[in-house]
Order: C-alpha cells, then structure tokens, then sequence
C-alpha cells in the first residue's frame, strides 16, 4: 500500500510542476483537453478488446492523468481538488454497497443488480425519472443498451426472454414495407427500430452489442487486408478484382482464422 501511495504522490508532484513550469500545460482547461479525454477513453477500450495488458496499463496511466489535470485545473479555482474526487467515490461506492457497508442482503450478482438502479436513483436528487440518469453525449449503440437496462430494473420488460425475437421480426418486416415504399425518413426510422430491438435481445441473452459489433469489425478489416493483401502481391489494384476473385480470396481468409493462422 505504501508504495502505491508513493506512486500517486509521484504523479500529483509531477502534475504540480507541469503545471507551473510547462507553457503547454499552463494553458490548457477543461474545454480544451475533453477532446483528447474521449480519445484516451477510446484508446484504453481498444487496448483492451486487444487483450494486451502493457498497452492497457499505459491506456490506463492516461486516463488517470487526466483525472488528475481536470483537479488540479478545479483546485487551482478552489471548486475541488483530487481528495474531493477520490473521498465523493468512495461515498458513492459505500451508499451502492449496502450488502457490503450497510444492512442489505445480496448473495449474487443478480441480487446486486436488481437494486442498483433504485439505489442510483435515491443518491440523485436531480434525476427524478428513470432515464434522466442515462448522458446525452453517450454514442446511439450504448445508451440503447442502458435506457433498456434502465426500464428493466423497474420491470418493463419481457416475462420471456424468447418474446423478443416477435419484435425483431415484426420491426423487420415493417422496415421491408417501408424499404419498398422508398420514404428515406421512414425507413431510417424504422431501420432504428430494428436496431433497437436487436440490441434489445443482446440484452436478454447478456451478449455486450458494442463489444459483438467490435469484434464482427475487426474480423471484416482482418479479411479485408488479407484480400488487399492478396491482390497487391498479384500487381492488381482492388478495382481491377471481379466479385468472384475477391471472394475467393475472402473465403480463403475465413478458412484460416477457423485454423487459428489469422489474427
């Protein structure tokens, strides 16, 4: 423990001095490095679908720095400092534990989840509704994923898990009418209802939608480069291929990431 406090010490002193003697870091606030806070989020999630632990701990040192910047920049106005952060997340830890801190009961991560989202709400007395709790800013495919988690936890769902896949198909088959029609706005409207039940059955069958969606991602550039790959040591361009080639080479592609020789 005393080396770890050591090490955050380390990184407040340095933080201090940054601040004080680099012309770059003196300048900045808040406004001016949230851009490069989402992109250091982005970075950790992608070392982390990676699997590759040197680069997650890296990621992870530079998500901590910002954490530190944005508290210096807030106790240098006097708003709060970095034992302000630390001590607020530890309350909120403690007042979402009550089975651990408290007199609550909960023997599983089921039982846990079942009143977290009551919990949340008691804690904020802004958020008066179910959803107020759920960002903005949060990209279409997440806070798909939370608004229906959220309304789950207050029992709107289905009794039977299986019942979603009637929505699916019945949002299918009203995007097919729509696509026939050729109503642009309809059919973005009904394509997003599509989606959302599909996302809503990930949910049911605890399958994370933007993780399954990052995977299937990474295996479409996986067989894309080995095909441009393929095409480039033939002295082809890619828009000299036929569809017929390109396949060939797809499948092929395919076949070695079932042997485990594409990664």
């Amino acid at each position: 423990m005393e080396d770890k406090l050591k090490a955050f010490e380390r990184l407040l002193t340095i933080m201090d001095e940054l601040r004080e003697k680099c012309p770059w870091d003196k300048k900045q606030t808040f406004d001016s490095i949230r851009p490069n806070t989402i992109e250091e989020t982005y970075e950790l999630c992608g070392a982390i679908m990676k699997k590759d632990m040197n680069d997650v701990k890296k990621e992870l040192g530079d998500v901590l720095l910002h954490i530190v910047f944005y508290s210096k920049m807030a106790s240098e106005k006097e708003e709060f400092d970095i034992a302000d952060v630390c001590n607020t997340l530890c309350d909120k830890l403690i007042f979402r534990h009550p089975h651990i801190y408290g007199t609550g009961e909960a023997k599983t991560a089921g039982q846990v989840e079942q009143t977290w989202e009551q919990i949340k709400q008691k804690e904020k007395d802004g958020n008066k509704t179910v959803l107020s709790g759920v960002p903005d800013a949060l990209p279409a495919l997440i806070k798909a994923y939370r608004v229906q988690d959220k309304a789950r936890n207050v029992g709107f769902d289905w009794d039977k898990k299986e019942q979603v896949w009637d929505k699916v198909q019945e949002e299918y088959n009203e995007l097919k009418a729509e696509i026939n029609n050729m109503d642009a706005d309809k059919m973005e409207d009904e394509f997003g209802d599509l989606m959302f039940s599909m996302i809503n059955a990930a949910r049911l069958y605890k399958i994370n939608p933007e993780n399954a969606l990052e995977r299937t991602n990474r295996k479409f550039i996986r067989r894309f480069n080995y095909l441009e790959q393929k095409t480039l040591k033939q002295g082809k361009d890619l828009k000299e291929m036929s569809l017929e080639e390109m396949d060939k080479y797809w499948n092929e592609a395919k076949q070695l990431e079932r042997e485990g020789k594409l990664k």
